[in-house]
């Protein structure tokens, strides 16, 4: 008789728990940009709890619940708990200003260089760099029409350090290229919109997975769209992620 009543129990206990819903947000004010602290979220079956320092709530309540915020003694309407579409992210906003630590700024337009435009400057404002290549000897023709022999390349085929430093200068603006086109590719907002991953996270991801320029440069994008996907379930194994989702935003 003891054990069934114990499994009676357990088994009562376990459905009281599942039937509970755990209610998370953030109070933002009127603009929707700043945090509002000490706004007292209660429920229907009297459960409470206070907005932190960055409008963060959690608060455990039945299905059946409704919540309203007070901020100063002022109470808003209530907020079925099974009406929410995402209970764990439910943001709402309130019809008061707080004053921030940020401010709004007007729109500003940037306009930046594509990888390409940039890559060409480059390749123009360096093209004796880029287009060098080992002296020998070659051949030349005077105004007259006269066959003869490269006198500045020839020269030049005895000029060791000098080939030398143009040689490696060569080697690292073609490095430098590389580097700029895996950061074209692999940038942080394309691996951002691919697996949701915010930072510091996203910055881990960047460094441990970075692919080398081979491969961006020879995988097309439904290969590269797969690697990127691939490596963020083998971060998920190492350092479990929650990709970001976009909040209900609800003002009373």
């Amino acid at each position: 008789m003891r054990k069934l009543f114990f499994l009676l129990f357990s088994f009562a206990f376990s459905i009281g728990l599942r039937a509970q819903v755990s209610v998370s947000g953030t109070v933002y004010d009127i603009s929707k940009i700043n945090y509002v602290e000490n706004v007292r979220v209660v429920s229907t079956s009297g459960v409470f709890t206070i907005s932190d320092s960055m409008g963060r709530y959690t608060i455990i309540v039945n299905p059946e619940d409704s919540l309203t915020f007070h901020y100063n003694n002022k109470p808003t309407q209530k907020f079925a708990v099974s009406a929410m579409s995402d209970p764990s992210h439910f943001n709402i906003s309130l019809r008061i200003p707080v004053k921030g630590k940020y401010s709004l700024l007007n729109d500003v337009t940037v306009f930046s260089k594509s990888y390409r435009q940039d890559s060409l400057e480059n390749r123009q404002a360096y093209a004796d760099i880029y287009d060098y290549t080992k002296p020998g000897v070659r051949s030349s023709i005077s105004p007259s029409g006269a066959t003869g022999a490269d006198l500045n390349e020839l020269i030049n085929v005895f000029r060791f350090k000098r080939n030398k430093r143009i040689k490696a200068f060569q080697r690292r603006l073609e490095l430098q290229e590389q580097e700029k086109y895996v950061n074209y590719r692999f940038s942080k907002v394309f691996v951002k919109r691919i697996t949701g991953l915010q930072s510091p996270q996203l910055d881990s991801f960047l460094v441990w997975y970075r692919p080398d320029y081979e491969f961006a440069r020879n995988s097309d994008e439904l290969a590269f769209n797969q690697y990127i996907l691939n490596a963020y379930y083998q971060f998920q194994k190492w350092q479990p992620v929650s990709p970001a989702r976009k909040a209900d935003e609800t003002t009373p």
